[in-house]
């Protein structure tokens, strides 16, 4: 593991959260192998809160089901400090939508991603380029804010200042479609769809892709 010490100053410091030491290790392989320092590891979410109060990473990798305080739990505390990126089996959809409510910046499904992606998804979400979620997470999402109750007053869509094509993007997320996927639906390229992405998150005000679905389909709080 590395240090502390961020040397170049541009290296991003992680804390990877997971009770399962195998994982763990692996996770902080891929990470160091791909340029990022991690600066501490912590096995569930109590542990987690007290190593990002010491060690102010810029991303927390949390994982769900730990003992004591869980993933879901921590993520709310975490938020308020750094970034948060879930990382984990579970594809409930109430688990992952509340992870989202509680200030998760993302939601990855271990076995959906690559090193690569895993790598670029910590820098997309330190930087605030994206939210990433995994294409079952983002159906998840979907999910379980359509099964909660509407609030009163939704915002009429018209009313949310989306271009024709944002509005075709936005519809295209709220499915659970990945950015590589909206790119082959509309025949851009993936660049241009980051792009569309950004400027909607900046319309309606989101930092994540969930609450960016959830406003859109009219269920948030």
């Amino acid at each position: 593991m590395s240090g502390a010490n961020r040397g170049t100053g541009d290296r991003v410091r992680v804390l990877v959260v997971d009770d399962n030491p195998v994982v763990r290790a692996g996770l902080v392989s891929i990470l160091e192998s791909g340029g990022v320092d991690v600066v501490g590891e912590a096995v569930d979410g109590a542990h987690a809160v007290e190593q990002a109060r010491l060690l102010r990473p810029d991303i927390v990798l949390l994982d769900v089901r730990m003992p004591g305080v869980d993933g879901v739990a921590a993520a709310g505390p975490l938020s308020v400090m750094t970034k948060v990126l879930m990382l984990s089996y579970d594809t409930d959809a109430d688990v992952i939508g509340q992870a989202v409510r509680n200030g998760a910046s993302g939601y990855l499904v271990h076995g959906t991603f690559q090193a690569d992606e895993l790598i670029a998804a910590v820098h997309d979400t330190v930087t605030g380029r994206s939210s990433p979620l995994s294409p079952p997470a983002s159906r998840a999402v979907v999910e379980a804010l359509r099964g909660e109750p509407a609030p009163a007053s939704p915002a009429p869509r018209d009313d949310l200042g989306l271009s024709p094509r944002e509005a075709q993007v936005m519809d295209l997320i709220a499915q659970g479609r990945s950015n590589g996927e909206i790119a082959q639906a509309l025949v851009v390229s993936e660049y241009t769809v980051k792009n569309h992405v950004n400027r909607i998150f900046a319309k309606l005000r989101v930092r994540t892709r969930g609450a960016a679905i959830a406003r859109w389909l009219g269920t948030a709080r």
